[in-house]
C-alpha cells in the first residue's frame, strides 16, 4: 500500500511538472491572432492556465500524501514581498482598474515561482525543465531563420514576412535568445568536454559524475545543436535590430526623470512608497516628459507604455518600496556562491533596458531555476519542511525528512494535522479561482472587443456597435473599450444625419436614433474617464466627442475646452494638446485664443511646422497680415522637400498676399531664422474629426461629472451604453 502510495504520488509530481515543461516549450511561440495584442497576451493566457493546473496539481498531492510539506529558497521572502507590493501599488493607484489587470499575470508568475521549488526535487527533473526551457527558444529560432530566408511555415499571412517574431518585439526576441542560449551552451560544452575527459563532467552542477553523463549524452548532444539553432537565431535578430528593425527605446533621461517625478508629486507619501501604480506606465510618460523630449524628431510624437529600463519603470510605478524589494532580489542573487549566467544576463538587461510581460516572467523563471540549484547544493541550509498542527505549537515547523516527521508526531496527531492538506488546498483554490474569474472575463471581452475590430475593419458598423456593447457587459472595467464603443456611436450617429434624402428632415424615428446614439456616445465616453481618469487619451476622446457637437448640443463648446483641459493637464508638454486646443477657440471664432494656444505649441517644439501653420491662420483671421506671413515663411522652410506641404503653403501664401493687398496694407516679407528641418506630418488647419449637423434648438447633452484629479469609481450607474435599443440597420 505504501509503495503504491509513492507511485501515485510520482505521478502526480510528474503531471505537474509536465505542465511546467509545456508552458516553458510553447511560451516562445505562442500568439493568437484573436485577441487585441497578439503576442504578449496570449503568453499572459498560457502561463495563467498551465502555472494554475501545476499549482492545483500540487495541492491535489498534498491531499493525497496527507502531509503539506514546503521547500525554504533563498528568494521565497523577496518574491512574496515583490507581488504583494506590486499588488498594492496596483490597488491604490488612480487608474485602479488598468493597473490590476495589469499585475494579475504576475501574480501566476509567483505561482509558478512556487510550483517549480516545490516539484523539482532531483536533477533528472531539473534537467527536462531547462530541456523543455532550451526546446522553446529552439523552436522560435526556426521560425526566426525560416521567415528570413522567405520560408513561411506557417499559414498566416500576416507571418510571411522576413521579420516576423512570435515575441511581438525584435528586442524581447533578442533578450530571451541571449538569456536562454548559455543554458544550451552549457550542456553543449559539457557534452564535448565530457566526450574528451568524462571527469570534467562531474565538476557540472547539475550532473553526478560519468554515469549520469554517459546516461545522458545524447541529450547533451541535442543541447549543442540547440546552442548552434538559438545562436543563428539571436544572430539574425540582432542584425535586423541594427538594420531594418530599429527598435524604438525611450532615452534613459527621460525615463529617469519621468521615474524621479512620478515618486515625487501628486500625493507624495503615497507615490514615494507605491509609485503610480503598476502597469499604468504610460500616463507617468504622458504627464512627466520633460520639454526637451520634444527636440528629438524621431520619438516626439510616440508615447512610451514602457519606460528606458525595467528598472526605472518599476521605480515610476511602484515606488521605492518596489525598486527596493527587487534590489534585495538582486542582492540575494549575489549573495548565493553560484554563479548563473543566464540569470545574470537577464538581471544586467533588467537594470538597462525594457522588460515585456515575456521577459519578467522569464526572468522569474530563471530565478526559481537558479533557486532549485542553491537548494541542490545546500540541502542543509534549504530544506523541506512539514507543517503539522501539534508542531506549529512548538515550532511551527517539524524537520525535513518524512523519519524525522514519523518520528517527532504520534498516529493520533499525524491523523489530526491533516488538516493543513485541506486548509492548503482550499487556500490554493481560492488564490487560483478569485484572479481567474475576474481574467476569464477580461480574456472573453478581450476576444469579443477583437471581433469588433475587425467588424469595424470591414465598415459593419451594427456589428461593431453590437460586439463592443457586448464586450462591455462582460467586463465593464477597461477605458478602451468604453473609448472605442463612444467614438462607434458618435460614428453612427453622423452616418445617421447625413444619410437621408436631400432638402428632407429626418424622420422622427431617425433623430430619436440620432439622439440616443449621441447619448451613448457621451456616456461611454464619460465612463472611459471614470475608469481610467488620469488617462489623457479617455479626456481628449471624451473632447473629441463634445467637439464634434458644438451647434447640435447645448454647451458642447464649453464642455470640449473644459475636458481638453482636463487632457493637457495630464500631457502637459505635447503641443498636439494645445494645437487641439487653439483648433477649438479657432472653430468658435476666438482667433486671439487660438493664436496663444497655438504659439504655446511652438515655444514646446519650434520646428514644429503644422504649429506654426494653424498659427498663420489664426493671424490672417485677426487681419494680422505680416504676423500671418512670418508664420506661413516659416512652415515654408519646415516643410522643404515635400511636395504635397509646400504646395498647400504655396497657395495658402497666395491667397494671404491678395487678401493684404486687398486690404491695401503695405506687406514686407519679414526675414526668417533657418530652422532645422524634421519629417513632417501633413499640414493643415485643425478641425474635429467628425462634426454634427447644427440642431436648432440645440439639444441637452450630459456634461462632464469626473475630475481628473479624483481616483477611479466604479463605471456600474456612470454610464449604461447598452440600455438603449442598437441603431436601425440604417445606418450600417
Amino acid at each position: 500500500m505504501h509503495e503504491r502510495k509513492k507511485e501515485i504520488l510520482a505521478y502526480v509530481d510528474n503531471l505537474s511538472l509536465l505542465m511546467v515543461g509545456i508552458l516553458f516549450v510553447l511560451f516562445p511561440v505562442f500568439f493568437l491572432s484573436s485577441t487585441t495584442d497578439a503576442f504578449v497576451e496570449p503568453k499572459e493566457l498560457l502561463l495563467i492556465i498551465l502555472s494554475s493546473l501545476a499549482l492545483l496539481i500540487f495541492g491535489v498531492k498534498t491531499i493525497i500524501d496527507g502531509r503539506l510539506k514546503l521547500r525554504n529558497s533563498p528568494f521565497d521572502i523577496p518574491m512574496v514581498l515583490f507581488i504583494v507590493i506590486v499588488f498594492v501599488s496596483a490597488f491604490f493607484s488612480a487608474d485602479r482598474y488598468d493597473a490590476l489587470t495589469a499585475c494579475a499575470p504576475l501574480l501566476f508568475v509567483g505561482y509558478l515561482y512556487f510550483v517549480m521549488i516545490n516539484t523539482v526535487k532531483n536533477q533528472k527533473q531539473l534537467l527536462f525543465l531547462l530541456s523543455a526551457l532550451t526546446t522553446g527558444a529552439v523552436l522560435s529560432s526556426l521560425l526566426t531563420i525560416f521567415s528570413y530566408f522567405k520560408v513561411y511555415p506557417l499559414p498566416f499571412s500576416y507571418t510571411h514576412v522576413t521579420y516576423f517574431t512570435t515575441f511581438g518585439s525584435m528586442l524581447d526576441q533578442a533578450l530571451y535568445y541571449a538569456v536562454v542560449l548559455p543554458i544550451a551552451g552549457y550542456f553543449g560544452y559539457a557534452y564535448i568536454s565530457g566526450m574528451n575527459s568524462p571527469k570534467k563532467a562531474e565538476a557540472t552542477p547539475f550532473s553526478t559524475g560519468e554515469t549520469h553523463h554517459k546516461k545522458n549524452s545524447g541529450l547533451m548532444g541535442l543541447f549543442g545543436i540547440a546552442f548552434i539553432i538559438t545562436g543563428i537565431g539571436l544572430g539574425l535578430t540582432v542584425y535586423m535590430l541594427f538594420t531594418s528593425q530599429k527598435p524604438l527605446i525611450l532615452p534613459f533621461d527621460v525615463g529617469l526623470q519621468t521615474a524621479f517625478a512620478a515618486i515625487s508629486q501628486n500625493n507624495v507619501f503615497k507615490s514615494l512608497l507605491l509609485g503610480s501604480g503598476y502597469g499604468t506606465y504610460l500616463n507617468d510618460f504622458t504627464m512627466f516628459k520633460p520639454v526637451s523630449y520634444n527636440a528629438n524628431d524621431t520619438l516626439w510624437a510616440f508615447t512610451f507604455f514602457r519606460s528606458s529600463s525595467f528598472a526605472l519603470e518599476l521605480l515610476a510605478t511602484t515606488g521605492i518600496l518596489g525598486i527596493g524589494v527587487f534590489g534585495f532580489i538582486i542582492y540575494r542573487i549575489l549573495k548565493e556562491k553560484n554563479f548563473f549566467l543566464p540569470l545574470a544576463v537577464a538581471t544586467l538587461a533588467a537594470i538597462v533596458l525594457p522588460f515585456s510581460f515575456t521577459l519578467i516572467a522569464l526572468f522569474f523563471i530563471l530565478l526559481a531555476l537558479f533557486a532549485i540549484v542553491c537548494i541542490h547544493n545546500n540541502p542543509q541550509k534549504y530544506g523541506e519542511a512539514e507543517f503539522s498542527l501539534f508542531a506549529f505549537r512548538r515550532s511551527h515547523v517539524t524537520g525535513s525528512s518524512e523519519q524525522h516527521a514519523h518520528q517527532t508526531l504520534g498516529p493520533s496527531e499525524r491523523k489530526i494535522s491533516r488538516i493543513y492538506p485541506s486548509i492548503f488546498l482550499l487556500l490554493v483554490v481560492i488564490l487560483v479561482g478569485a484572479p481567474l474569474y475576474f481574467i476569464t472575463l477580461f480574456m472573453i471581452s478581450d476576444f469579443t472587443f477583437q471581433e469588433s475590430l475587425v467588424a469595424e475593419s470591414q465598415n459593419n458598423g451594427l456589428a461593431t456597435y453590437q460586439l463592443q456593447s457586448k464586450a462591455i457587459q462582460q467586463f465593464p472595467y477597461r477605458d478602451i473599450y468604453y473609448r472605442s464603443f463612444s467614438q462607434t456611436n458618435l460614428a453612427l450617429a453622423n452616418a445617421l444625419a447625413v444619410n437621408h434624402p436631400k432638402n428632407a428632415s429626418p424622420s422622427a424615428q431617425t433623430q430619436k436614433d440620432i439622439l440616443t446614439l449621441i447619448q451613448q456616445s457621451i456616456n461611454a465616453g464619460r465612463a472611459a474617464v471614470t475608469v481610467a481618469p488620469v488617462t489623457s487619451f479617455d479626456w481628449n476622446n471624451l473632447s473629441s466627442i463634445y467637439r464634434s457637437l458644438i451647434g447640435f448640443g447645448q454647451n458642447a463648446d464649453q464642455f470640449t475646452i473644459l475636458t481638453l483641459n482636463q487632457a493637457i493637464t495630464l500631457d502637459p508638454n505635447n503641443p498636439q494638446q494645445y494645437i487641439d486646443l487653439g483648433g477649438v477657440y479657432y472653430q468658435l471664432g476666438q482667433y486671439d485664443k487660438a493664436a496663444t494656444e497655438f504659439q504655446i505649441a511652438i515655444n514646446l517644439k519650434q520646428n514644429y511646422a503644422n504649429a506654426y501653420y494653424n498659427l498663420g491662420h489664426a493671424y490672417e483671421q485677426e487681419g494680422k497680415y505680416p504676423d500671418a506671413m512670418t508664420a506661413f515663411e516659416t512652415v515654408k522652410q519646415l516643410v522643404s522637400g515635400n511636395s504635397a506641404n509646400e504646395k498647400i503653403i504655396d497657395n495658402d501664401i497666395s491667397i494671404l498676399n491678395n487678401a493684404a493687398n486687398n486690404a491695401q496694407q503695405n506687406q514686407r516679407t519679414p526675414q526668417v531664422s533657418p530652422i532645422p528641418q524634421n519629417q513632417q506630418q501633413p499640414i493643415n488647419v485643425n478641425k474635429p474629426g467628425t462634426t454634427l449637423p447644427p440642431h436648432n434648438p440645440k439639444e441637452k447633452i450630459p456634461a462632464p461629472t469626473v475630475s481628473a484629479v479624483q481616483g477611479p469609481a466604479s463605471p456600474t450607474g456612470t454610464a449604461n451604453p447598452t440600455s438603449a435599443p442598437a441603431p436601425s440597420k440604417a445606418a450600417k
